[in-house]
């Protein structure tokens, strides 16, 4: 049913469904078994307040020995393919005008060595993985801890039952309080440190989804290349539309999910690791056993003096032997903080080291054939083999990347940074592993766009650097702030980790940034285009949250209204959604006014995103009563994490509605409790006449409560959408105009509807529809 402001549309909803069928069956006879938990019934403070009551949450089991390992192997196929092909191009693109000294081949070496060492071993292995988010990371992983720890959200949807989900809360060290608290203080007083830590977020998430489309071009584009060395036939453009060809089915398969072959993506990377590592070793023992000299950074400082400005562009080279470092702290959520520790340590980083070894000692005997080090550095019988290998992991790492971006966008759209799309679980056993149609074939146009203009590894490499160093930039930002904030780490480390890593990460990104014509404006291009669609959604988003706030409706206000001579109450459940977490929406009251009916329940159902990864589903609905009892209405806060996949195992009416029995329930036994107390802290502590036939008429009142919640089951279950169209005020300016009445509604118009967020059965969904001037 649409009802606009002028008048009454019946929106004709006829689809007949085998699994709505079921659905109805299951409300009318399952019972759904829960835990008991404690709860607050209060949502906001018009709410009446009931007593906590402590309880314990189990401690999480230690995790075996073997499972370790295993992750650690499955990890290896996961993580490390993007930082495993960098091999590929590393030279090439370091040396794009040949090698003017033999020394130079040195200094380079030192210098991948030892960014190698410091940024994926040192900065994201022993430091970043530290701040995950309950065992998930990524940027919004690093935003979320700040949120849940300084009130710094753009929206005020917090609510003081939020601290009561049991992995909520931090676990925070007792000194250097004072610090903490004064950074703190400032982030919550500051209204300009609000936006930026959100535009911050946005521009690194951003950066990372630029990182989804270059990935697969250069990873292809330089593994095909390689078969330039088999046959003098093979031109660039063959090269070209050969890759192409490869992106368009890697996408293509994505529908498909990672897990049906994620277990052969392990096996790939690690006979990869073996080649690359094993022929490493057998170039540095041939050619020149001597560049274990590189050890020494005198190396890295004479290579500055003779090649002064260009041994600094050629960073944006060197920068290409840590890409995919971010998939180390991005996907730590699959796996476990040790596992991928164990990996890297004993497999990435030594294969990673060998190869890039016995690729110096290749170039100080050939030093003209810097262009293609890599496939020329393969002995000619290992050379199919490799070439073969190559591509796999070539688009293994592609793979990573494109499902990287798949969930960060889920995490965007869960905390109202991103318009809706629709999430398609291609895992059950794999909460994290999601596919995006839209955002797919966006990928597919925008990687093979880029192939196709660029043709090259050099151009897109200059790309690709400044999406890498932006991200790696950022996250040291966010981790010095969870430093001081969270770990309250000592003065003088944060000082060291801000002098050591932090210049060596701007000493990078000025030189990616100095090829910005070269192609590196590309990153920036997408990275404008999604911050915009990402801010146009977001502002409009939090200017609707406000407007509701301002307009909701009071309990007094509620009773008034369904109170009235000409209101009549019809048989069945009704379930109204909004986005409000603090008191009932307007657009209830404009609903009522045009159809003075009430349904004999009525839940309001508020869908709100946590900054935590996961939430418990024994946790996630928060219902209240709302006053008086006998209108049988209720609020209920279904909770998610950003990391959680809003399709349940049983229907989500099915859930709801137990969890409403059960909030029934205990708000007898919570009821009964204080009626308890108050009598035995009586005068003269005596017992008050007719205890027992007060205890029998809660008792009735509680079975009378629920028969009246599945009377209206059987009734019939009615969903009500609340659709808000919105419009710049009258009195708004230009700017604001184009923002609501142009950019977010033609989003709005082309994307998901509300509907899709749950499997929300058509021929018993209403849409209420009403215009916010904003």
């Amino acid at each position: 049913m649409e009802v606009s402001d002028d008048h009454v549309v019946v929106e004709d909803k006829t689809e007949e469904t085998q699994q709505d069928e079921a659905q109805q069956q299951q409300l009318n006879g399952k019972k759904i078994s829960w835990p008991k938990l404690p709860r607050y019934d209060s949502l906001d403070i018009e709410s009446r307040s009931v007593p906590d009551h402590a309880h314990a949450h189990g401690s999480k089991a230690g995790v075996g020995w073997s499972v370790v390992l295993h992750l650690a192997f499955q990890s290896i196929g996961i993580v490390y393919g993007d930082i495993g092909t960098s091999p590929l191009y590393v030279y090439a693109s370091t040396f794009s005008n040949g090698i003017n000294h033999n020394d130079d081949v040195l200094g380079v070496l030192s210098l991948i060595f030892y960014t190698l060492t410091l940024i994926p071993l040192v900065k994201y292995v022993f430091i970043v993985l530290r701040a995950n988010d309950n065992g998930d990371g990524g940027t919004f992983a690093l935003y979320s801890l700040i949120c849940r720890y300084a009130k710094v959200g753009l929206i005020p949807s917090q609510q003081a039952e939020d601290l009561e989900v049991s992995n909520f809360q931090l676990e925070l060290p007792n000194s250097r309080l004072k610090r903490a608290s004064r950074l703190k203080s400032k982030l919550e007083s500051s209204r300009f440190a609000k936006f930026f830590l959100l535009f911050a977020t946005m521009l690194g998430t951003s950066m990372v989804i630029g990182d989804g489309v270059l990935t697969p071009c250069i990873s292809v584009l330089s593994a095909v290349g390689g078969i330039k060395q088999a046959t003098s036939a093979m031109t660039d453009d063959m090269i070209v539309w050969i890759s192409v060809a490869i992106l368009i089915f890697l996408f293509m398969i994505q529908r498909f999910g990672t897990d049906k072959v994620g277990y052969t993506f392990a096996p790939i990377i690690c006979v990869w690791f073996a080649f690359i590592g094993g022929i490493g070793l057998y170039n540095f023992i041939k050619f020149d056993p001597s560049v274990v000299k590189a050890l020494n950074p005198k190396y890295i400082v004479q290579y500055f003096q003779r090649n002064k400005k260009e041994a600094w562009v050629s960073l944006g080279g060197i920068v290409l032997s840590i890409t995919g470092t971010e998939a180390l702290f991005a996907d730590v959520g699959h796996f476990t903080v040790l596992s991928i520790q164990i990996s890297m340590c004993s497999l990435t980083y030594p294969a990673l080291v060998l190869s890039y070894t016995g690729q110096a000692a290749f170039l100080r005997k050939h030093m003209n054939l810097v262009a293609d080090t890599f496939f020329k550095s393969i002995p000619s019988s290992l050379y199919w083999p490799v070439f073969v290998i190559a591509v796999l992991a070539a688009i293994i790492a592609s793979q990573a990347m494109i499902s990287g971006t798949f969930s960060i966008i889920q995490q965007s759209l869960s905390l109202g940074c991103f318009p809706r799309v629709k999430i398609v679980h291609t895992s059950a056993k794999y909460a994290g592993q999601v596919y995006i149609p839209e955002i797919n074939y966006l990928l597919m146009l925008a990687c093979v766009g880029v192939t196709l203009g660029f043709r090259s590894t050099a151009r897109i490499g200059n790309a690709y650097g400044i999406a890498v160093v932006f991200v790696m930039t950022l996250t040291s930002s966010f981790l010095v702030l969870i430093m001081i904030m969270i770990w309250k780490t000592h003065i003088l480390l944060i000082i060291s980790y801000v002098l050591v890593i932090g210049t060596v990460e701007l000493l990078y990104l000025s030189s990616v940034l100095y090829k910005f014509d070269q192609g590196g404006y590309l990153p920036l291009a997408f990275a404008a285009a999604l911050m915009t669609i990402m801010y146009v959604w977001n502002d409009v988003y939090r200017r609707k949250y406000y407007y509701e706030l301002d307009h909701k409706i009071s309990p007094d206000k509620l009773k008034e209204v369904v109170t009235r001579a000409n209101f009549s109450q019809i048989p069945g459940l009704a379930m109204f959604y909004s986005e409000l977490v603090q008191g009932i929406p307007p657009i209830f009251k404009h609903y009522v006014e045009n159809v003075p009916a009430l349904h004999s329940v009525l839940v309001f159902v508020s869908i709100k995103s946590l900054p935590i990864g996961k939430v418990p589903v024994e946790e996630r609905f928060l219902i209240r009563r709302v006053e008086p009892k006998e209108l049988n209405v209720f609020r209920c806060v279904v909770r998610y994490g950003y990391m959680d996949a809003r399709t349940e195992q049983e229907p989500f009416e099915v859930l709801l509605i137990e969890r409403l029995k059960e909030f029934i329930a205990d708000d007898f036994w919570f009821s009964q409790r204080t009626v308890n107390n108050d009598e035995n802290n009586g005068e003269n502590g005596a017992v008050v006449d007719g205890e027992n036939d007060e205890k029998r008429r809660r008792e009735a009142v509680e079975i009378r409560d629920i028969k009246v919640v599945e009377k209206a089951c059987r009734a019939g279950v009615v969903h009500l959408i609340g659709e808000n169209e919105v419009v710049a005020g009258k009195s708004a300016g230009i700017g604001k105009r184009i923002l609501i009445d142009y950019a977010y509604n033609f989003l709005r118009r082309n994307l998901r509807q509300t509907e899709k967020v749950f499997d929300i059965p058509h021929k018993r969904m209403l849409k209420v529809g009403m215009t916010y001037e904003l």
